[in-house]
């Protein structure tokens, strides 16, 4: 809770000061990195009441039960969720679902590992402790809305090209002259976008994949809410992994953090 507090005033105070010789304001910058544009349907099955509500966001949450067991479960219901509010056709409060899919993706997406929760009959914050699995990399295509998913076809179908060629298969390239898949792919395998020949002004310098690698993991140790230590998991340019712990950083293992089991917030690439 501590992180996401923290990471939420990071952004916007960033946005708000930060300058750049850019056109577009820093708020606009920040959004293309981390900012996540959802749309939502929210249903009201009792009176069949239906509307539609837009937001941004910098995180996309993982909730966290029983029957959660891998970060692709646990976002999969954080994006479906009930609220109380009143009906004007019923005249009183009523159960809503919203539904949600995402609209814009950023270069970076945060997800946040919802731990921390109130615990209403000892009246207090708890952490809940089930370990979460979760890859090293993420495709979000399934949670996005059919307009983005339509967008992204052609830049998925280039990146799969680009992965068959690396391993000698043959491809078929159907794509136009003006896309460069030279340097799409790192030998850390990071990026999650294709590279737009530069020289074609009327197409997007990079496009967006859906598919995002993992750079960045925060966890939390100790079992309590209302204390702990946090701890800093970053994938260097060489592939290398490091383990900041104060004052301590070591290098480790890829295998190491997954063995980690969603234990804060992650940030793919």
């Amino acid at each position: 809770q501590d992180a996401e507090e923290c990471w939420t005033q990071l952004i916007y105070t960033l946005s708000q000061t930060l300058t750049s010789e850019a056109s577009e304001p820093a708020a606009a910058q920040m959004k293309e990195l981390f900012g996540i544009d959802l749309v939502s349907r929210v249903h009201c099955a009792e009176s069949g009441e239906e509307s539609s509500e837009a937001e941004s966001v910098y995180s996309l949450k993982c909730h966290i039960s029983h029957d959660v067991n891998h970060l692709h479960e646990g976002l999969k219901h954080g994006l479906k969720t009930e609220l109380e509010k009143v009906s004007p056709s019923l005249g009183r409060t009523a159960i809503y679902t919203r539904e949600s899919r995402i609209n814009e993706l950023p270069r970076y997406l945060t997800v946040q590992f919802v731990r921390f929760f109130w615990k209403r009959e000892s009246n207090q914050k708890a952490k809940i402790l089930r370990k979460v699995d979760y890859p090293l990399e993420l495709d979000v295509y399934d949670f996005c809305s059919d307009e983005l998913k339509l967008k992204l076809q052609t830049p998925r179908q280039v990146l799969r090209d680009a992965e068959s060629a690396k391993f000698g298969l043959k491809v078929e390239v159907k794509t136009s002259s003006s896309q460069n898949i030279e340097g799409s792919l790192t030998s850390a395998g990071e990026s999650s976008s294709i590279d737009i020949d530069k020289a074609d002004s009327s197409v997007p310098k990079k496009q967006l994949t859906g598919i995002y690698d993992l750079i960045a993991v925060l966890t939390h140790k100790g079992r309590s809410a209302d204390s702990g230590h946090y701890v800093g998991w970053v994938k260097q340019d060489d592939g290398k992994w490091i383990e900041f712990d104060d004052d301590n950083p070591s290098i480790r293992k890829e295998e190491e953090i997954l063995k980690l089991s969603g234990g804060g917030k992650q940030l793919f690439s």
